[in-house]
């Protein structure tokens, strides 16, 4: 009896904290039909923040995931001064508020701070631009691969790698042929669990941004410009749209880790 309460009261507790939320988005997206919804975000300035959403988000995986994969490698495989240190400043971006980044780049990139000034006298704009929208982005989802590798990576040991070198495989090769193709369901874990927390930032990009429609609004920060105009239909339609992305990303991560339980190897890592 005290198993099946238990059970019903983790369900109950689900439902209302996991699934009610996304399920009143929808309904209120939806509550004056799918046209009105779909009319909303065919606004310029919504389109504008799609693409940039996803442009920022393309950008920062391809960033993160070609470093992850090689600090992932050093940490693993290889002993060398300051390795604890990588190892914290990996996972600095998880214990650092968003919005504290945000404001250590404005610190550095705005017209009155460290470089910005510097800058702009060569025509480099950071601050209140996309190179410091991406800079943000960058910095928030920084750990995710390195992190899912990492735990894969040391379970898979040298010898593999050892036996490569002993055969005459270079740097490049070792990587892409022997340790990669064994880990490349927790990379592809690793890159979905990056795009879905890019997708949805907002503290760090709402400080850097500047907050300009139709040029530095990404989806999350054009749903609080649309609810704080009063535009409720359009907000919960662009959340909608939104919930949608991330949903389909971690289900294609679910999926990805089901198949690499069928193969039996190259699982993500337990961190992820």
């Amino acid at each position: 009896m005290s198993r099946i309460l238990l059970g019903l009261a983790t369900y109950a507790i689900v439902a209302v904290v996991l699934l009610l939320p996304p399920t009143l988005v929808f309904v209120e997206a939806l509550r004056q039909g799918l046209p009105t919804a779909l009319a909303t975000l065919s606004d310029p300035d919504a389109r504008a923040a799609i693409r940039l959403t996803l442009e920022m988000t393309a950008l920062s995986v391809v960033v993160n995931t070609a470093f992850g994969i090689l600090a992932a490698w050093a940490l693993a495989k290889f002993s060398f001064p300051g390795r604890g240190v990588l190892l914290v400043l990996i996972e600095l971006p998880l214990s650092v508020s968003p919005v504290v980044a945000g404001l250590v780049w404005l610190l550095l990139f705005g017209s009155q701070g460290w470089w910005g000034e510097a800058l702009a006298r060569h025509g480099i704009t950071i601050a209140f631009a996309t190179p410091g929208i991406l800079l943000a982005t960058i910095f928030v989802t920084f750990p995710y691969v390195a992190r899912t590798l990492l735990p894969l990576m040391q379970r898979q040991g040298r010898d593999a790698e050892e036996a490569a070198l002993l055969l005459g495989a270079g740097f490049w090769q070792i990587l892409w042929r022997v340790t990669l193709p064994g880990a490349r369901w927790a990379l592809l874990s690793g890159i979905l669990l990056t795009t879905a927390r890019a997708m949805g930032e907002f503290g760090a990009v709402s400080v850097i941004s500047g907050h300009i429609p139709g040029l530095t609004e990404t989806m999350p920060l054009h749903i609080e410009t649309l609810y704080n105009g009063y535009q409720t239909i359009a907000a919960f339609a662009m959340a909608a749209l939104l919930a949608l992305m991330a949903m389909t990303t971690v289900a294609l991560r679910s999926i990805l880790e089901r198949l690499a339980d069928k193969a039996g190897t190259n699982k993500a890592g337990d961190w992820a």
